[in-house]
Order: C-alpha cells, then sequence, then structure tokens
C-alpha cells in the first residue's frame, strides 16, 4: 500500500466565478495500477483519503471493512484511488491552507460547488496517467460527485456506485445544513473565517461541536436512539437536577446529551471549522440539472451503467431520493435497499450489504476506455 501523497494541479475555475491558482491535492493509492484496474472511492462530508489503512497508519480507514486485501474491493486486484475533496482540510487546498501570501486562506477562499470538485479529481487523474475508472464508489456526499462524474465524464467511467444520495439537495437538506453553518459563523471565535489568524488560535470549536451534534442527529434514526438511549441519565450524572444542559456548568445529562457531546468533541479534534462550512455549501448547491436539461431528462441520459443504493431508515436521504435516481437512470436495473437500524451512517457500518453492492458494481464495469 502506498501512503499520503500530494500533487499540484494548478489552475481551477470555478463554476460559480472565481479561481484558484494553485490547488494542492491530497490522496492515497492503494494496490498496483495495470492500466486498467483503478478505482476511484469518494470519501463524504468529514472523511478523507485514508479510506483504509496503510503500512504506516495504525488508524484504520473509514471503509476498511470495504477495501484492502481479500476485501470486495481488493488491493491485491484494484488500484484504488482516495483524494481528500477540494476545500477540506486533510492536506487538499481549502480554507486553513496557506495562501501565495503566506497568511490562510481564511474568508477570501471562494465558494465552491461539487462540479468544481470533479474538475479537481480529474486533473488529479490526468496527473496520475488514468485515463479511466473501472468504477467509481461513492456515499452521501461522495456519491454526490460520482454522479456528476457520470454525467459530465461519462467516457472515462466504467460504472458507479451511488449510495445513500439524492439528485439535488431538498429544502430539509438545505435547511438542516444552513443550521450548521449558522452555529459555525455565529459563533464569537468565527471572526469572520479569519481566526486562523485572529482570537486565541483554537477558532469557533463551540459552534462546530454544536453543527456536528446537529448533523449526528440526522446521520441516525430515531429507533436507534431510542434504542440505545432511552431516556436514561448519564452513568454517574443526575439528569433531573435542577440545572439544565446547555445553560449551567455541571449539570446532569440524559446519556444520548453525552453521546453527542462526545461526537462534537471528537470532530472538533480532526477537522476544521473552515471547510465545515465551504463543504457544507457545497452540498446546499448540489443539483445536477443546473444549466443542464430538465432532471428527469439529465438523469436519463446517463450512460454509465450505476448501482444505486439507499438505507431504509436514513432520515437525512430518504430512501424515496434513491427510488427516483434508480427510476430515472435507465442504467439502473433496480433500487438496492440496506436494512439498518444506523440511518445515513448505515452506508459507513454495514459494511457486509456495501460490500455486496461494491462487487456488485464492480461486476458492472468495463476494463477498456469507451470509445
Amino acid at each position: 500500500m502506498n501512503e499520503p501523497q500530494t500533487i499540484n494541479i494548478g489552475f481551477v475555475a470555478l463554476e460559480l466565478g472565481g479561481t484558484l491558482d494553485s490547488v494542492d491535492v491530497a490522496f492515497q493509492t492503494f494496490g498496483t495500477f495495470d492500466g486498467s484496474n483503478a478505482v476511484l472511492v469518494e470519501h463524504a462530508l468529514t472523511g478523507d483519503s485514508r479510506v483504509t489503512t496503510s503500512t504506516q497508519d495504525t488508524l484504520s480507514g473509514w471503509w476498511h471493512e470495504v477495501v484492502g486485501k481479500g476485501k470486495a474491493l481488493d488491493t491485491d486486484k484494484w488500484f484504488v484511488v482516495c483524494a481528500n475533496v477540494l476545500g477540506g482540510c486533510q492536506g487538499t487546498t481549502g480554507p486553513s491552507s496557506i495562501h501565495s501570501d503566506g497568511k490562510p486562506w481564511g474568508s477570501r477562499f471562494p465558494r465552491i460547488t461539487v462540479r468544481d470538485q470533479v474538475a479537481v479529481e480529474l486533473a488529479l487523474a490526468n496527473a496520475l496517467n488514468i485515463p479511466f475508472f473501472h468504477s467509481i464508489l461513492g456515499g452521501s456526499m461522495g456519491a454526490m460527485r460520482t454522479l456528476e462524474w457520470i454525467i459530465q465524464h461519462p467516457d472515462h467511467v466504467g460504472s458507479a456506485m451511488l449510495l445513500a444520495t439524492s439528485a439535488v439537495a431538498s429544502a430539509d437538506q438545505i435547511g438542516i445544513q444552513t443550521a450548521q453553518i449558522a452555529t459555525i459563523t455565529n459563533d464569537a471565535s468565527w471572526h469572520g473565517g479569519d481566526y486562523y489568524t485572529q482570537g486565541d488560535g483554537l477558532g469557533p470549536v463551540n459552534g462546530l461541536a454544536i453543527a456536528r451534534k446537529i448533523a449526528h442527529l440526522s446521520y441516525r434514526c430515531d429507533t436507534e436512539l431510542t434504542t440505545r438511549f432511552g431516556v436514561e441519565p448519564q452513568l454517574g450524572e443526575d439528569a433531573l437536577s435542577q440545572k439544565i444542559v446547555g445553560r449551567d456548568q455541571e449539570a446532569g445529562r440524559f446519556a444520548v446529551q453525552s453521546y453527542l457531546d462526545h461526537h462534537g468533541e471528537k470532530l472538533v479534534s480532526r477537522f476544521d471549522a473552515g471547510s465545515y462550512v465551504i463543504l457544507t455549501d457545497a452540498m446546499n448547491t448540489h443539483n445536477v440539472a443546473r444549466g443542464r436539461d430538465d432532471l428527469l431528462a439529465t438523469l436519463a441520459e446517463i450512460s454509465v451503467p450505476v448501482v444505486v443504493g439507499g438505507i431504509n431508515t436514513d432520515r437525512l436521504y430518504p430512501i424515496e431520493q434513491q427510488q427516483y435516481l434508480a427510476d430515472a437512470i435507465a442504467t439502473c436495473s433496480s433500487l438496492s435497499i440496506i436494512e439498518s437500524i444506523h440511518g445515513h451512517d448505515g452506508f459507513l457500518i454495514e459494511t457486509q450489504a456495501v460490500s455486496e453492492l461494491v462487487t456488485q458494481t464492480l461486476s458492472l464495469g468495463s476494463s477498456t476506455k469507451k470509445s
């Protein structure tokens, strides 16, 4: 397995206006390229290029039970490419990256879209001399990029997996995601997005933690939270004292409140708030019909064989959105439904079911570039 690498792809013109004069892309590859076995894996909102565990990495990759030696995406057979997305904070150019003037981009970082992210990935593929991906696989935000790939660049893709995603951001999704952005930008430590050089140096950690709590509730479902936590107090705490969580110091919490605190703290320790804002906004603008035919016509024109999967308990990207994709895309035979108690996060947790969809997608892929 190869270790993390960074490559500069130069100038990028952006869909909504503006440019980036110099873009670094952080990526990892796993396996050996034989000219026809490349597979692109697309990470979700707070993911990174660590799709599986590398030789010098003690941390497990975010899809390590799906990708690796002997796994559904077998790195003894396939050359797996996973890149940190444009706007991210794990090595690819984003708000925390250093501008040519020696200071972080901060508030100067331009608005980007999913299509801009795909343009950067195409430039990366060209830099790596990969003219064709046997398959592209994505879940959630990663599947948005996968969908744009097969609409924009069908001659570069043999097959695709679209998991737990939609063709266009819904009003509900935009609302949930905008509320998350607001918790960050209304944090006193946001400093207009320039907290890298202003304030105490910590940045809007409270706002980011709250954003993650909101997001995490949308990633899971009522059944799981009720089953796991119910209305039980956190061990050793009095959830029915006279103190209120969020208002009073040392207030006793319910177990589910402690759980959300934990996930907020975890994200703050590894993710940049500026990137969270930029990437969440990119998800808000996701719409494959923008500037094209109407939505049904755009999807009907897809020529790449597609596997569409959804999670039956997903309340962020409900199953009817994947059913719409499966019905509209002629190259998709039917919707594959994953039964899970974990809601949207099932695309990361239900690895056996996801592995079956990966295997199905790989079987549909062509090993040669289309004419």
